[in-house]
C-alpha cells in the first residue's frame, strides 16, 4: 500500500484532499484498526497545545486547570459523537462511498433478530 509523503500527510491531517492512488491508504485510515484513536489524536493534541495558553493567565494554576476542562470535557464528548459522521463525510472527499463499507450490527440489533428467530409467532 503506498503511503503519502509528509507534507501529503501535513495537508491530509488539516483536511486536506489526497491523490486518487492514496485512496487505499486513506480508507484503512479511517476506518482500519485504530481509526478512532487516530482521529482523536488529530483532533485533540491541538486543542492541547491551545488549552495550555490559559496557563499563561494570572492566578492559580487550579483556576486554569477548571477552565481548560470545562472546555477539553465537552469537546471530547462531541468529538467522539461525531466521529462516524466525521468519517463519512472524509470518505465522501476522497470519492469512497461510505455506504459501501461493512458496518458491525450493534449488540441490540443481533439480540433482537435473536429473539425474532426464536419466539417469533406465526
Amino acid at each position: 500500500m503506498k503511503t503519502p509523503t509528509f507534507g501529503q500527510r501535513l495537508r491530509y491531517d488539516v483536511g486536506g484532499v489526497l491523490p486518487d492512488d492514496l485512496q487505499d491508504w486513506v480508507l484503512h485510515d479511517l476506518t482500519g484498526r485504530g481509526s478512532t484513536q487516530r482521529y482523536l489524536a488529530r483532533f485533540l493534541v491541538p486543542l492541547v497545545a491551545v488549552l495550555l495558553l490559559f496557563l499563561l493567565f494570572p492566578g492559580p494554576n487550579w483556576i486554569a486547570g477548571l477552565m481548560m476542562l470545562l472546555i477539553f470535557v465537552p469537546v471530547v464528548y462531541f468529538a467522539s459523537a461525531l466521529h462516524l459522521i466525521y468519517r463519512a463525510f472524509r470518505l465522501g472527499q476522497h470519492g469512497i462511498d461510505a455506504a459501501s463499507i461493512p458496518r458491525a450490527t450493534s449488540g441490540a440489533v443481533r439480540d433482537r433478530e435473536t429473539y425474532e428467530a426464536n419466539y417469533r409467532h406465526p
